[in-house]
């Protein structure tokens, strides 16, 4: 069952290593997007760097990193390994393929921010969450222009929102307590990677996107 749960964590891990606005940006501008902007591979620095299109394929493909990562591991516990527990496979693919994301074995592990792809995680494993979730980063992104800030947000309240709301697939009683982990695991690697936009917040000299 161990060599379930490692063979999940590897397969989640190089598909998270996947980085498409790498691929696209050298495919559609001629250049690594990491070389522009904010030097970040995502679909933010995407939209400043190449443009809208690229940007919305960008965040489409990302988000479609961490559904196709959950329905790998539901697959496996369903035909493959019944005998693992699915919660802990479900987690282990939903945190891996973020941290494949940010670490990229085929980039030299200078990837995203993996916001995107959690969202992709999350609209899976706890639908209603993902959204509560994804409407907030929007709500706030569209008040302060900022992000960063919907981001960092929108992930310190995954885990509280798994607190207090249940579906009948999840029950707290049962499942519960890992989600809890699973959120603040998540979370703490989403502001991790948000740590020098933080420091620009406190500062003052974020970037902010303009709706023109």
């Amino acid at each position: 069952m161990i060599a379930t749960y490692i063979l999940m964590a590897v397969i989640a891990y190089a598909i998270g290593s996947v980085n498409f606005s790498i691929i696209l940006s050298k495919r559609i501008a001629g250049f690594d997007v990491r070389e522009k902007g904010s030097g970040n591979a995502g679909s933010t620095n995407m939209l400043r760097s190449v443009g809208k299109g690229a940007a919305l394929l960008t965040l489409l493909l990302d988000i479609l990193k961490g559904i196709v990562a959950v329905l790998i591991a539901r697959f496996i516990v369903g035909n493959i390994a019944s005998e693992a527990n699915t919660a802990i496979l479900v987690q282990l693919a939903g945190f891996f393929v973020v941290f494949g994301h940010t670490f990229p074995v085929f980039f030299g592990f200078k990837g995203g921010k993996g916001v995107a792809t959690a969202l992709g995680v999350l609209l899976l494993v706890q639908p209603l969450i993902g959204g509560i979730c994804l409407v907030f980063a929007l709500v706030v992104m569209a008040f302060t222009r900022m992000v960063s800030l919907g981001s960092i947000m929108a992930a310190i309240l995954f885990p509280v929102l798994t607190i207090f709301i249940t579906t009948d697939t999840h029950k707290y009683i049962a499942e519960g307590y890992n989600y809890i982990f699973f959120g603040i695991a998540m979370a703490a690697l989403v502001i991790f990677n948000h740590r020098a936009n933080l420091k620009r917040i406190y500062d003052g000299t974020e970037n902010r996107l303009s709706f023109k």
